[in-house]
């Protein structure tokens, strides 16, 4: 992970071209037919109808019919694109009009604009707008795949063998561990990734060229006590092999250039999967995911080109897969949702294996890479490559303070159901601030990219995942109308397997990080209604909530006057406050035709999770 810019050049220049227009399902794709703009308040939400093909869509806005027509940036800072409608832009000013284009994305960038459709957000009223969520408790039950918990991201290993004190004074390597319990214990997560498998401390490189693993295997025995799987990265490049021991990235130097000798680092690689069999047991290693190198389509993170990062991979996943053609192995672990279809390609040229397709995106929901995975078994005859977005977060800056934010909780369940359909998993990055790539924290609440702070506390972020993970029994629909409905307010509900609770949880948030503080014109009012109940049944009603007074530790800092650390009568404070605590609503009835009503203030932003428990 690393500092990417804002700006459209930047990030349009990180995104691959695949050399070959029958794999990926690029060329000139149509644009966007059906487009229309709906007048809300404080905000326009735009619809149109799916292309075939189509990874995402990029939304344009001018000031007139003429143009001219620029792709609306909601600040994330990273790839604009989303990836299916409806999308609701918050950025206008109300009463003021516009005009809106929508072009298809594909891996080789923007297609060709729709027709101009007019907008206008509309001024707040006297009271919050409303929306209505309607769930079907009658409906067959589906799976809820769990995409939010798979995977999760966190600073290298090594930090569990730390022997420094850390940031405020915090023991590292307990910390570290503990939250690592956390997210497993409270959010269901089950593997973590994290950078730097060679790392110095982890592996070096004997006088003979022989490897010790020896620090390695202090680090992954303290790690898989947890319970947790890793995901092995292969990275960075030990000193010995590298072309240029110069070229290192982050505080502690990781070391990313390419090797001196290409079949030195298919040595590191087989032997690094032989020792992992030998000391945890082959049928252990082989439940684990190997992802070659992080981000090389950024040079900070790869000095060779991506010719250069394709013969990586080849020796590496031959290196892997020789010792074990059970080990799943992917990439290219890229920034900005770049390079996948190059990867894709080069594998279908040369035959070479990729179980998985690995990428990363930030402050906004993810692409849907199916039509390229497709495609590529379509032409291969291999089964599909798997979709692991194994980072992804709110923002990609450093020390940016949304990452601390209520704005950001919505944000995660935003991104989660996005990705329900179109991927296997969506790692966000990370679990904790116990983290050092530019630095330690300077102070509680810096603007850091774990779900926890320095200290374990929990920051609206976590009690997203958290509520995410409360959600009980198989998912039945949940449909959103109204103000906003589906672009700004969304919905998830489930219905236990004895059909004695319903689980609601619904959220109002935008992509647009202006809003970073919250808009009050974006507020909602929204109504429950539950329909195919028994008649009659009464149900109690379980509340919790994430929003500016609710679920946010950094409120409560911000109470105490607090400084750069808590001191210890602050951290009691704080941690008395570390809970999400359940609130009793009103019982409600079902009426005779089985529908039960309740309405909620939901703020922008804010969260509302409901559990109705018949009695």
């Amino acid at each position: 992970m690393t500092e990417k810019s804002a700006a459209r050049a930047d990030w349009e220049s990180r995104i691959g071209k695949p050399s070959d227009e029958r794999l990926t399902g690029i060329g000139e794709l149509p644009a966007p037919l059906g487009l229309s703009a709906e007048d809300g308040t404080g905000h326009v939400l735009l619809t149109w109808r799916p292309v075939a093909g189509a990874l995402g869509y990029l939304v344009h806005r001018a000031d007139s019919a003429e143009g001219p027509f620029e792709p609306l940036d909601h600040l994330g800072g990273d790839v604009l694109a989303v990836p299916h409608p409806p999308y609701a832009d918050t950025l206008g000013v109300p009463g003021r009009g516009y005009f809106y284009k929508v072009a298809t994305w594909s891996d080789s960038g923007a297609g060709e604009l729709s027709e101009a459709v007019p907008g206008s957000p509309r001024a707040a009223g006297s009271r919050p707008a409303e929306v209505t969520v309607a769930v079907d408790a009658a409906a067959p039950a589906t799976e809820l795949p769990g995409v939010w918990n798979r995977m999760i991201g966190a600073e290298h290993f090594s930090l569990l063998t730390w022997e420094k004190p850390g940031a405020g004074g915090s023991d590292v390597a307990k910390e570290y561990g503990e939250a690592l319990a956390i997210v497993r214990d409270e959010i269901g997560v089950r593997s973590v990734r994290a950078h730097g498998t060679f790392l110095p401390e982890t592996v070096t490189v004997r006088d003979d060229g022989s490897f010790d693993f020896s620090g390695l295997d202090a680090v992954y025995d303290r790690f898989l006590a947890t319970g947790l799987r890793p995901v092995v990265e292969l990275s960075f490049m030990p000193r010995e092999l590298a072309s240029d021991p110069g070229y290192t990235v982050f505080g502690y130097k990781a070391l990313v250039s390419t090797p001196a000798r290409w079949e030195r680092w298919g040595d590191l690689c087989r032997e690094l999967t032989v020792h992992l069999q030998e000391r945890y047991g082959r049928d252990t290693v082989a439940g684990w995911e190997f992802e070659v190198w992080n981000e090389p389509n950024l040079e900070v993170f790869w000095n060779g080109s991506q010719d250069d990062y394709h013969r990586l991979y080849e020796t590496a996943v031959r290196a892997v897969k020789g010792v074990d053609e059970r080990i799943r192995v992917g990439g290219p672990s890229s920034a900005a949702a770049g390079w996948v279809g190059a990867l894709l390609e080069y594998c279908r040229e040369r035959d070479v294996p990729v179980d998985f397709v690995s990428t990363h995106t930030y402050g906004n929901a993810p692409l849907d890479f199916r039509p390229m995975t497709r495609a590529f078994a379509a032409a291969t005859g291999r089964p599909e490559p798997e979709i692991l977005w194994t980072e992804w977060g709110v923002t990609p800056t450093h020390f940016h303070r949304v990452s601390d934010s209520v704005f950001a909780a919505p944000f995660v369940l935003r991104g989660m159901k996005s990705a329900l359909s179109s991927t296997d998993c969506l790692s966000y990055w990370v679990a904790s601030d116990q983290f050092e790539e530019l630095g330690w924290p300077p102070r509680l609440f810096h603007g850091g990219f774990g779900l926890l702070t320095v200290g374990n506390l929990r920051k609206p972020r976590f009690w997203a995942l958290y509520l995410l993970s409360r959600l009980a029994g198989g998912r039945i629909p949940a449909a959103v109308t109204g103000d906003g409905a589906e672009g700004l307010v969304e919905s998830l509900a489930t219905r236990a397997e004895d059909r004695s609770t319903v689980d609601v949880l619904l959220w109002n948030g935008t992509l647009d990080q202006s809003k970073l503080d919250g808009a009050t014109v974006l507020d909602r009012a929204a109504t429950v209604r539950i329909g195919g109940l028994e008649p009659g049944a009464v149900h109690t009603v379980e509340s919790h909530r994430v929003d500016e007074r609710h679920g946010n530790i950094r409120a409560v800092w911000q109470d105490l006057d607090g400084g750069d650390w808590p001191d210890e009568q602050q951290w009691a404070k704080l941690r008395a406050a570390d809970r999400l605590p359940a609130e009793e609503l009103a019982p409600v009835t079902a009426d005779a035709d089985g529908t039960a009503v309740l309405t909620v203030g939901l703020p922008n932003p804010g969260i509302r999770f409901l559990r109705f428990t018949r009695v």
